[in-house]
């Protein structure tokens, strides 16, 4: 990275919304045909909460529907879930999981396994590291028999599974955890195992796991240095905490991965240096005012650790838990202007923060349409409960 603070090229945060609304697919023209082309733009949609990638691709999607994600998951294996950046669940292209695999997720499944390994000596009978990967291999083995199966039908070829950890004993969050749901969540992360088909709608918690084959090991510094691209060209310009925030590296790495693509350095309003990639220096055309109802977690609002130039400070408390998961945003051009939540009756409500216009508020009034248009008889409640979305559904 180049540069000094008197010679940088100056990138104001009107432009930066400009490349956001552009690069996320958010302007109605740029709408995508396709939910790996929305993963991609992306780099990877949240999918802690399984809501979140079905709400977050069908804001970008010109024809919305929960059968085209689902195509997507289940059926062509496009779109792939890995436990990857800050120990978050990511669903990214096929094409892209083995970069993800390399730069971050192989090391979270180290981490999982010793985790796993502690607690399994520590809260449960008789498991050392030689009995956890025997388990594993009759998991496997079981696993390329039936096809497909949820841990509780593995529970009856392997029975192992069906043994619990105490953890806590004795306090008041004490609580007993599967073998089973324990172990495969390890399996996934190694990438040896994928969540199907839910049992049920789209929302449901219960699915079954199905063998995969293990993504190619590359090189880890070129792994990283892919991430770093994407995320640049979807993300840029921003500082480098921003981009060592999103993956969960370390600064030294995401250091070094950003000088492997060559990025530039930038000035950023409010005194900050950012990062591009080189040559994307260039104005940005906006493309004209847009709203935007998207989901808790959504990669859009979730994509920087400094926030400000979309997201006002006070705003925070109500669109926020404490944990800083971000709850259902409205977006007007740009920034975030509000929250919305969906009744029981199904009725997607929504409150503005600030007084926006009455452009605006036509505009976050057909989204809101649009949005309940294809929901249909779903009803969604985020996993991660906010403050204004609690208000609004009660």
């Amino acid at each position: 990275m180049t540069g000094t603070s008197g010679t940088l090229p100056r990138i104001s945060d009107e432009q930066r919304r400009a490349r956001l609304a552009r690069r996320h697919l958010l302007l109605p023209a740029r709408r995508a045909e396709a939910v790996e082309e929305v993963a991609d733009a992306l780099v990877g949609l949240h999918a802690t909460d399984a809501a979140t990638v079905y709400l977050s691709a069908c804001a970008r999607l010109a024809e919305p529907s929960a059968a085209e994600v689902e195509r997507a998951l289940y059926e062509d294996v496009t779109l792939v879930k890995l436990l990857s950046m800050r120990r978050t669940i990511f669903a990214v292209t096929d094409g892209f999981a083995p970069y993800v695999s390399s730069s971050t997720a192989r090391a979270i499944a180290v981490k999982e396994r010793a985790t796993l390994l502690k607690h399994l000596r520590e809260f449960a009978q008789g498991w050392d590291e030689e009995r956890l990967a025997r388990t594993e291999r009759a998991v496997l083995e079981a696993l390329e028999a039936r096809g497909e199966a949820t841990t509780a039908e593995l529970s009856a070829d392997v029975p192992a599974l069906r043994e619990t950890m105490l953890m806590a004993a004795g306090k008041p969050y004490e609580a007993r955890q599967s073998v089973g749901s324990r172990l495969l969540r390890l399996l996934a992360s190694d990438g040896h195992v994928r969540r199907c088909r839910p049992r049920g709608s789209w929302l449901s918690s219960s699915y079954p796991w199905a063998p995969v084959p293990q993504w190619p090991e590359l090189p880890v510094r070129e792994a990283k240095a892919e991430v770093a691209r994407r995320w640049l060209g979807s993300y840029g310009p921003a500082p480098v905490e921003d981009l060592k925030w999103w993956t969960g590296w370390t600064l030294g790495d995401t250091r070094v991965a950003l000088a492997d693509v060559g990025a530039r350095e930038v000035a950023l309003e409010g005194g900050v240096t950012g990062v591009v990639l080189p040559g994307d220096v260039g104005v940005v055309r906006g493309g004209g005012p847009w709203a935007a109802l998207l989901p808790a977690l959504d990669p859009t609002v979730m994509g920087w650790r400094g926030r400000d130039w979309y997201l006002r400070p006070q705003d925070v408390p109500a669109l926020f838990d404490r944990a800083g998961n971000a709850g259902p945003t409205l977006w007007w051009d740009g920034r975030v202007v509000g929250g919305w939540a969906q009744r029981a009756d199904g009725e997607v409500v929504w409150r503005l923060l600030s007084d926006v216009g009455s452009e605006a508020v036509a505009a976050v009034r057909a989204e809101a349409a649009r949005l309940s248009g294809w929901l249909g008889e779903v009803r969604v409640t985020p996993r991660f409960r906010t403050p204004l979305e609690r208000e609004l559904v009660a």
